[in-house]
């Protein structure tokens, strides 16, 4: 097997790049800075400028599947020029796949597995969210996921299987929303944001890593939630925080007014609820490491040491 990876370098590409060399498979991987470019046996950098719609076709070579992480950061303030870069970010890269694939003549690609995100779900305290519900939130994040799962479909005109992740709130040290989340409590600033009543659907990152991989190997299409099977509560999820950093908790929830002056829309992030599920995944065979937040938060906090068992047991899990 042979992936080609977007997005390689990000908090998630290095996760399944690590998975891969793990389990022998080899992988290319796109890069916007020729400086990253490096070749290895089974590791192999190629250059691409989606912007400029430019990609060296040689990507390509052996390839079986593309896996699909690039796009702009969405933890950016929402100004006009931001949204912009969001939302051609997610589609001008599919795009230059997209139409760079026929130019190489008969290729081996059978699938594009592509990132997408929970914030296309409605939000709501109340719903439990499965992937076959059809209403799109109506905020700018349900419209970016709405045409960056259609810019995936379209690879489907090649005869090229498509498979979505849906992924959430992503729980790691190594970067994303966490130690953002963690730091306020480390120094005594902690505090539920609002209510605290809205539900935020996460995963390990270990767990998503190997949920990419296990769509791979078992051959899977369509749609499937990248959340672990325990939602918590914003409220919830910061109190778990401040048990495993030991740290106390007694500042009055953040009003949402507030962030909304200090982020502006973005602070939409932080207010939305998607309570979703993670039974399809686990329909088709996927065992979470991680299933509940607390246990999650002593692995990347404090379980260094069960960190090294874990990967050692799941270790060239992939190979058949």
């Amino acid at each position: 097997m042979k992936v080609l990876i977007t997005g390689s370098t990000g908090l998630v590409g290095s996760e399944i790049v690590n998975l891969c060399k793990q389990n022998n498979i080899s992988v290319n991987y796109l890069t916007t800075r020729k400086d990253k470019i490096v070749s290895q046996p089974n590791y192999k950098g190629f250059y691409w400028n989606p912007e400029k719609n430019e990609i060296d076709e040689n990507c390509f070579n052996g390839v079986t599947t593309i896996i699909n992480l690039a796009g702009s950061s969405i933890s950016k303030r929402w100004t006009r020029s931001n949204k912009k870069k969001i939302l051609n970010s997610r589609v001008k890269t599919l795009r230059t796949l997209l139409e760079a694939i026929p130019k190489v003549g008969p290729h081996s690609i059978k699938k594009i597995v592509s990132a997408s995100a929970i914030g296309i779900y409605p939000n709501s305290l109340s719903q439990y969210y499965r992937e076959d519900v059809e209403e799109v939130d109506d905020s700018f994040l349900g419209e970016v996921v709405s045409n960056w799962e259609k810019e995936v479909d379209a690879f489907e005109k090649l005869n090229i299987q498509t498979a979505k992740i849906r992924i959430g709130l992503v729980m790691s040290g190594k970067g994303g929303a966490l130690p953002e989340m963690a730091k306020p409590v480390k120094y005594y600033l902690g505090a539920a944001m609002g209510s605290g009543n809205q539900w935020q659907s996460w995963i390990h990152l270990q767990d998503l890593g190997r949920l990419f991989l296990h769509v791979i190997s078992k051959d899977l299409t369509g749609v499937y939630n990248a959340v672990a099977p325990n939602p918590v509560t914003n409220i919830k999820l910061t109190k778990e925080i401040a048990r495993v950093l030991e740290k106390p908790l007694f500042l009055p929830n953040i009003p949402q007014t507030l962030m909304r002056l200090v982020l502006g829309e973005m602070s939409y992030l932080l207010f939305a609820s998607q309570r979703v599920s993670s039974k399809k995944i686990q329909d088709s065979g996927f065992d979470f490491i991680f299933p509940n937040i607390c246990r999650a938060l002593e692995n990347i906090y404090l379980d260094k040491g069960a960190q090294t068992a874990i990967d050692a047991l799941y270790r060239n899990e992939f190979i058949s």
